[in-house]
């Protein structure tokens, strides 16, 4: 999974991608102080792999990861290549979901490129620049399908169809991930990999003083926007995530009890992607390591096999299964199996959030 960090210049960007990623990229009070996108790994916290540890006692523990890239500050005129947008704008293309950051504090001695703090403001200059380049893209799509369509192909006109109806949801100011689709025009359009096609969170970067807080006005007016937009939204302090990064797990604990809070902001923000895009973990386990393998929810468990290795799934014969919670209930795998809580399962089985599986497989 690769997450797009955007957002306009000086709003937090590159403070949240260091405290995600323990990077030490500039964030300095400047536009363009990141160019080129900075691109990290995150170790996505789990609390089942040390759950399994406890009764398995592996040599090693393997979480599962999410890539974030952060992308360059956009601004007014993006799309028509202003502050190097073109490339800006490209590298958007790439990622799974876009983390939208939207400044919600104030503080006179960071720039605000706009003059002033207006988060729906900001939030509209940013969807401006995707739609226009996404209209951008669809004409050229248009034109070529234009020419198809003159030989008679049907599935040239189907594609002419849906492309005029998302040009048209576009002029209108609609994102097309908020354009009525049936599965059909869907499955065509998402193989375009338009900008406003990818799920979007809403991230509210607020100060200190108000993080306690269940709202502010400015978050509280990104959280209304989000609702009404089909979106997800959520708000975090970037400076305090950066010190909570800096601190060890008991101290962060202490930390976090401080300003109410139970969980940081980046840990909520990893589990909103998951949620976003569908997706759910599986582990394998043994002594010699346990590891916690990311797939799309309703794969199949010669899917789940192929996350491992493209043999797995090729070869697959069948998966013995048990969950966390049965490991937690009998303390063992000998005990599960005495139990008669070890399942065999076949190629038709839906991979389910939290299984343990051991795959078996001949190639």
């Amino acid at each position: 999974m690769k997450v797009g960090i955007i957002g306009l210049p000086n709003v937090g960007k590159s403070t949240i991608f260091n405290a995600l990623t323990n990077a030490k990229i500039p964030a300095n009070n400047y536009p363009f102080c990141t160019i080129d996108p900075n691109v990290g790994s995150v170790l996505v916290k789990d609390k089942r792999l040390n759950i399994i540890n406890k009764y398995i006692q592996s040599d090693k523990i393997i979480p599962t990861s999410i890539e974030f890239v952060d992308i360059a500050g956009l601004v007014k005129g993006a799309s028509q290549g202003e502050g190097l947008g073109n490339q800006f704008l490209s590298h958007i293309r790439n990622v799974d979901i876009v983390v939208h950051v939207v400044r919600c504090f104030d503080n006179d001695d960071i720039t605000h490129v706009e003059g002033d703090i207006n988060p729906i403001r900001d939030i509209g200059i940013i969807e401006t620049e995707l739609i226009i380049k996404d209209l951008d893209s669809l004409e050229k799509q248009i034109n070529k399908k234009q020419k198809i369509v003159k030989s008679g192909d049907k599935q040239a006109q189907f594609e002419l169809e849906v492309l005029n109806k998302v040009y048209a949801g576009l002029n209108d100011g609609q994102l097309v991930k908020n354009i009525d689709l049936n599965e059909p025009e869907d499955e065509f359009i998402s193989t375009l990999f338009l900008l406003t096609k990818k799920p979007v969170i809403y991230l509210s970067n607020v100060d200190e003083n108000n993080i306690a807080l269940s709202g502010d006005d400015y978050s509280s007016t990104v959280n209304k926007f989000s609702k009404e937009n089909k979106s997800e939204s959520l708000r975090l302090c970037g400076n305090i995530e950066m010190e909570i990064s800096n601190l060890n797990i008991d101290e962060q604990a202490d930390f976090l009890s401080i300003y109410n809070l139970e969980s940081s902001g980046l840990d909520q923000l990893i589990l909103s992607c998951y949620s976003l895009l569908g997706l759910e973990t599986f582990f394998t386990a043994g002594v010699q390591e346990i590891k916690a393998w990311t797939i799309k929810k309703g794969s199949t468990a010669p899917e789940a096999a192929g996350a491992i290795h493209t043999d797995f799934q090729r070869g697959f014969i069948k998966a013995e299964i048990y969950t966390v919670l049965d490991l937690e209930s009998f303390e063992s795998e000998q005990n599960i199996k005495s139990a008669g809580k070890i399942r065999q399962e076949g190629k038709e089985y839906i991979v389910q959030d939290g299984d343990i599986i051991f795959f078996k497989f001949n190639v």
